[in-house]
């Protein structure tokens, strides 16, 4: 009885980390939120905004996450 008194706080503590790593993965894989930042990333780049290599690597972040979110969609559809 003693010993769930103490452990119930470090429960819900792992509970809420969990809670916050799927909302953060939700939110950096989410396909549409990606497309919008390349969208914005270009609009940015054709206004001279930020310099070509700026551009480039942002643009290489985005599209690796981009690869990475298709795969987990996928997965999720032959899941079930």
């Amino acid at each position: 009885m003693i010993f769930k008194f103490f452990t119930l706080p470090f429960r819900s503590i792992i509970k809420l980390g969990e809670k916050i790593q799927e909302e953060a993965d939700q939110e950096l894989y989410d396909i549409q939120y990606i497309q919008q930042q390349l969208i914005e990333l270009h609009m940015m780049y054709e206004l001279e905004e930020i310099e070509e290599e700026a551009y480039v690597i942002r643009e290489q972040e985005l599209l690796d996450r981009y690869k990475i979110a298709k795969e987990r969609e996928k997965n999720e559809f032959l899941e079930d």
